[in-house]
């Protein structure tokens, strides 16, 4: 429900053209889409910023249509993470204006209307080129919601010099996602050479005995640079949704005096 929905909504309350009930019924109705496959939350946009985002994984190619026609249908963006190949081409043929990143594996389709510009600086990082389909995901996920992003590849530990030469964009940057597999180290080493929130994400690249992402999750838990944090292994959505939060939080902020 819109601000001005909602004064009409009260408007009316206050005229006694509406009962009290009748408004309460409307408001619980309003604030979720109950369909026969999903409950979305159409009240999220308000209460966190960005609306509720479609997984892909494990659902039909009709099931994901059919939720981001109504998110749609509410005047909401639509963003899905997680998209196959059937899903994707289904979801072309329905919704053809979206964009689509079959790298990250993800779906977009903006509400309409002009976008404000881009906020902060969010410089996402590989280990190894084997990492770009996370990282990806989570550079997708924080442009759509609002932030403003580059991407630097393949300057993992093997190559120390390779990231020493990036020192002044990861320096610029407000936050940067390190997204990394096999040993993990590299969200240690940015660690320490930026002031800035790092946001490591560990990915399942490795042989063995990286355990399909263990190892690289363990290594940044234990990190001894005090400015990094972990997500998931693979979770490029969550590593990019937060460094969104961080950036745009950072830009309204009131100015100290």
């Amino acid at each position: 429900m819109t601000s001005d929905e909602l004064r009409q909504l009260l408007e009316g309350v206050r005229a006694g053209t509406l009962d009290v009930g009748a408004a309460a019924d409307r408001l619980g109705r309003a604030s979720v889409a109950e369909l026969s496959f999903a409950t979305l939350d159409l009240d999220r946009q308000r209460r966190c910023g960005f609306p509720e985002v479609v997984f892909g994984e494990g659902k039909t190619p009709e099931w994901a249509a059919g939720a981001v026609r109504r998110l749609a249908e509410a005047g909401q963006d639509c963003f899905v993470t997680r998209v196959n190949d059937a899903q994707a081409a289904h979801l072309a043929g329905h919704f053809p204006q979206a964009e689509q990143d079959r790298l990250a594996r993800t779906f977009w389709l903006p509400a309409p209307g002009a976008r404000p510009e881009p906020a902060g600086r969010v410089c996402v990082v590989t280990a190894g080129t084997s990492d770009l389909p996370v990282a990806q995901e989570a550079l997708v996920t924080a442009r759509v919601m609002g932030a403003a992003v580059e991407l630097v590849v393949d300057v993992g530990v093997a190559g120390l010099h390779r990231v020493l030469r990036q020192r002044e964009r990861l320096a610029a940057a407000d936050v940067v996602i390190v997204v990394a597999g096999m040993d993990g180290a590299l969200p240690s080493v940015v660690g320490g050479l930026v002031d800035c929130p790092v946001i490591a994400c560990p990915t399942s690249v490795g042989y063995g005995a990286a355990f399909g992402g263990v190892a690289a999750l363990l290594t940044m838990l234990n990190s001894c640079s005090a400015g990094v944090c972990a997500v998931n292994i693979d979770a490029g959505f969550k590593a990019g949704y937060v460094a969104a939060r961080f950036v745009k939080r950072l830009q309204t902020r009131a100015p100290r005096d």
